[in-house]
C-alpha cells in the first residue's frame, strides 16, 4: 500500500531551471568556454551539479579534480542564493501547498529527494515556509551518485525507517513526484512508482515515462493512485 510520497526538488517545488542554466553558463564561461545550450537540458536537468558540470567541462575535454569541482559548486551555490535572495517572492509552483496538504490529511508521509545542495533548499524550504511538511530530507552532497542512479531515493527509504522503526517502508511503497528523465529513471531503478509532472517537459513525454502524468500539482489524483497501490498490493 502507498505510506509515503517523495517529492524531487528543482522542477518540481521551485520553477529555477532557468536560474540554475544561467549559473552553468556563467562557470563555462569563466572557464573560458562557450556554452551551447542543448548541453544543459541533456546533461544537467535532473542531475546534480556536480555530475552536471563534470560531464560538461568531460565532453570539452576537461578532466578537474573533485576539489576544483566542489569550488566551482560552491561558487555557483554563493551564485544562486544571492540571486533568490533578491526575489521579493520565489518562484514556488502554484498549488504546491495545496498538494502537501492533500497528501499530509491523507496520513501519508513525507520526503524529499534532489540532487540541490542542503544551504539551497533550506532556505528555499524555510524562507517559503514549507519545510515544516517534509519529515526526511536526501540532499545533493549526501550522495555519491546522481539520478539517474537511485541510490537518493533508496537512501530516503533508509531514513524514514530510522525515523519511526514501526513504519518499516519498503521502496514499493514510495510514489514519487518527478520532472525530469533521469529523475523518473531513478524512481523506478528504485521499484518506486511515479508521477511525472509537465513543469520541464511536455506531458505527453512524461505520460511515456511515468507511472502517471500531470500538468499542474493540483490535477494529483491521490485517491485513485492509492487505489491502484492497493489493488497492486494484494
Amino acid at each position: 500500500m502507498l505510506k509515503a510520497v517523495l517529492f524531487d526538488f528543482n522542477g518540481v517545488i521551485i520553477n529555477d531551471e532557468s536560474i540554475h542554466q544561467e549559473l552553468i553558463e556563467d562557470i563555462l564561461l569563466s572557464e573560458n568556454l562557450t556554452p551551447k545550450a542543448y548541453e544543459f537540458q541533456e546533461l544537467c536537468l535532473g542531475r546534480s551539479d556536480r555530475t552536471c558540470l563534470r560531464d560538461i567541462l568531460a565532453r570539452r575535454s576537461r578532466i578537474v579534480s573533485d576539489d576544483y569541482l566542489t569550488k566551482l559548486i560552491q561558487k555557483k551555490s554563493l551564485s544562486y542564493l544571492d540571486k533568490l535572495e533578491k526575489l521579493e517572492k520565489l518562484p514556488i509552483y502554484s498549488g504546491l501547498e495545496t498538494c502537501l496538504e492533500k497528501v499530509k490529511n491523507k496520513g501519508l508521509r513525507i520526503g524529499l529527494v534532489t540532487g540541490a545542495l542542503r544551504s539551497e533548499v533550506d532556505f528555499i524550504l524555510q524562507r517559503s515556509v514549507l519545510n515544516r511538511y517534509f519529515e526526511i530530507m536526501v540532499t545533493g552532497e549526501e550522495i555519491n551518485n546522481s539520478k539517474p542512479n537511485p541510490e537518493g531515493y533508496l537512501l530516503a527509504v533508509e531514513r524514514f525507517n530510522r525515523l519511526d522503526f514501526n513504519l518499516r517502508l519498503q521502496p514499493t511503497e514510495c510514489l514519487v513526484i518527478e520532472d525530469s528523465p533521469a529523475g523518473i529513471e531513478a524512481a523506478k531503478r528504485a521499484r518506486m512508482q511515479v508521477v511525472g509532472i509537465a513543469n520541464t517537459y511536455p506531458f505527453h513525454f512524461m505520460q511515456r515515462l511515468a507511472n502517471w502524468a500531470i500538468d499542474y500539482l493540483k490535477d494529483l489524483e491521490l485517491d485513485r493512485i492509492e487505489t491502484a497501490f492497493n489493488r497492486n498490493s494484494i
